[in-house]
């Protein structure tokens, strides 16, 4: 039988996807699953691991009922990064996995700089410690529950996790493994004296091959579960910030891509390793490449935060068309609302856990809507920091964006990006765009294209592209440079001292 068709799957915060794409980057069939997220304390945010492959087996399965499993000729996984989860020696969890947005590792972000130096780990593993990576909460569970740590055969990012439920193989890819925050970017490997410096053992972590790499084939026993075919080759993937830039077409220089999931990721590619505190630098799809990564924590999720406790319950279903045609209406700036959205603290260029969101220029005159507006011009303008960061590091000009994810779907944002960049915004052609990158790898390991970036080239395409306005871009533009830049230095002091006498000394308290 021809084999025509890749498998991408996906395992990100809220749920488990599969998709079966064609060389030409359609998706054929594809199958979902939801996965539960679990806040035992506040701030917390735990998965039991074992959901990520029961989701994975859903959503395979409703791929392989429509389709001949025969035709695939390979398999490729992408996930949310920075998760992870010790288990035994049979792979089954010692407890739940850890989220990369779970913030109860604040105390040990500021011990990890004492011990180490923040310079030094940034320069080490392309990243200063945030309270995102799984380095802190390592820290964290050493300190909290040695017993796990002492248990451990392994400690696993998801990628890992369902590479050994498909292929019986313990190995990861080196584009899942670096953002953990514990790899030597230099060398890719594990940074072996950072691990045990933190309390672990190298032995814990699992073999790191680069992405493309053929890791093993679908066992008899996931294939009677998934309705796989057993003996189809597991392909090595990349976390979904990275998969996403190769399902967005970013294949060389002077394009960037933003991503505007969650927490909002945007970057550009670079064929040299390089660091700079307004990115954090990761592994790339292509072999051999590094993507400058900006990350919000506070993407849609801020939007969604709206929509649960500021949208007029009237509307039920309409509040988002309402609130998207009513914010339209408003100029740049909301009628002189501004805010920085660090609703979820802020990684660069900052890298400040103490950070919250703000607000400022409120009036009696203003609405619901006016801050809808101001949420979505406030990320704008935030993304435009980062990718001038990423410009001014690499000394090479971004020209041009493309916009993938859920909130892409907003032609009203789609424009204010335009307008606040000043530059063209293209709209990828798939919003799973992240599930693409992993099918792009997983069509290159089956020799259907010569090179991970011909497969990305053949396989992606955008759909429309939106120009910034001259005068609407001209006013975002003063906003920014002349108010935006200066409000979170300014306020800074305050704001994290504010913290530390409120949420961080709730989250000392016994639990």
């Amino acid at each position: 039988m021809n084999t025509d068709l890749v498998l991408a799957i996906d395992c990100s915060t809220t749920a488990g996807k599969a998709i079966a794409w064609n060389s030409g980057g359609v998706a054929e069939v594809e199958g979902r699953a939801p996965l539960d997220l679990q806040s035992p304390q506040p701030g917390w945010g735990e998965q039991d691991a074992r959901q990520w492959w029961d989701a994975t087996v859903e959503a395979t399965r409703q791929v392989t009922k429509r389709v001949d499993s025969r035709r695939i000729a390979s398999i490729c996984v992408t996930h949310q990064r920075e998760t992870f989860v010790p288990v035994d020696h049979a792979g089954n969890p010692l407890r739940n996995g850890i989220l990369w947005l779970d913030e109860r590792s604040r105390p040990q972000l500021a011990a990890l700089d004492h011990q180490f130096g923040n310079d030094v780990l940034h320069a080490l593993t392309g990243r200063p410690p945030s309270m995102t990576q799984s380095l802190p909460k390592l820290v964290w569970l050493a300190e909290h529950e040695p017993e796990v740590i002492r248990d451990a055969a392994r400690i696993v990012d998801v990628h890992a996790f369902l590479v050994h439920r498909l292929s019986g193989k313990w190995t990861t890819s080196l584009a899942c493994a670096d953002p953990m925050g514990i790899v030597d970017m230099r060398r890719g490997t594990w940074a072996t004296d950072l691990i045990r410096d933190i309390g672990l053992r190298a032995e814990q972590f699992v073999a790191i091959v680069p992405p493309g790499t053929v890791i093993g084939a679908v066992t008899s026993d996931a294939a009677a579960q998934t309705g796989l075919s057993a003996g189809t080759p597991v392909v090595a993937g990349a976390g979904d910030g990275q998969a996403a830039s190769l399902g967005a077409g970013i294949t060389g220089p002077g394009r960037a891509f933003v991503n505007l999931g969650t927490a909002i990721a945007g970057g550009a590619l670079s064929d040299r390793y390089v660091t700079d505190r307004a990115y954090r630098t990761c592994v790339g799809p292509i072999p051999g490449t590094f993507v400058l990564e900006s990350v919000l924590r506070g993407g849609t999720a801020t939007v969604s935060w709206f929509m649960d406790h500021f949208a007029d319950p009237r509307l039920e279903g309409e509040a988002f068309d309402v609130y998207e045609r009513q914010a339209a209406e408003l100029g740049p700036g909301a009628d002189g609302l501004l805010l920085v959205p660090y609703w979820n603290n802020v990684m660069n260029p900052y890298w400040d856990p103490g950070a919250t969101g703000l607000v400022i220029g409120w009036s009696t005159a203003h609405r619901r809507h006016h801050l809808y507006r101001a949420i979505l011009d406030g990320i704008a303008f935030e993304h435009r920091l980062a990718m001038e960061g990423i410009a001014a590091s690499t000394g090479t000009p971004l020209t041009e964006h493309v916009i993938l994810g859920g909130g892409s779907r907003s032609p009203l944002w789609r424009q204010i990006l335009a307008d606040v960049l000043g530059a063209p915004v293209l709209r990828a052609r798939s919003a799973d765009a992240t599930n693409l990158g992993a099918g792009a790898l997983a069509a290159w390991a089956a020799g259907w294209f010569p090179t991970p970036s011909e497969a990305a080239q053949a396989m992606t395409g955008t759909t429309e592209i939106v120009v910034p306005r001259p005068d609407e871009s001209a006013a975002y533009d003063r906003l920014y440079r002349e108010v935006y830049v200066h409000l979170f230095p300014a306020i800074r002091g305050a704001m994290d001292r504010l913290t530390e006498l409120t949420i961080s000394a709730d989250a000392d308290e016994p639990g």
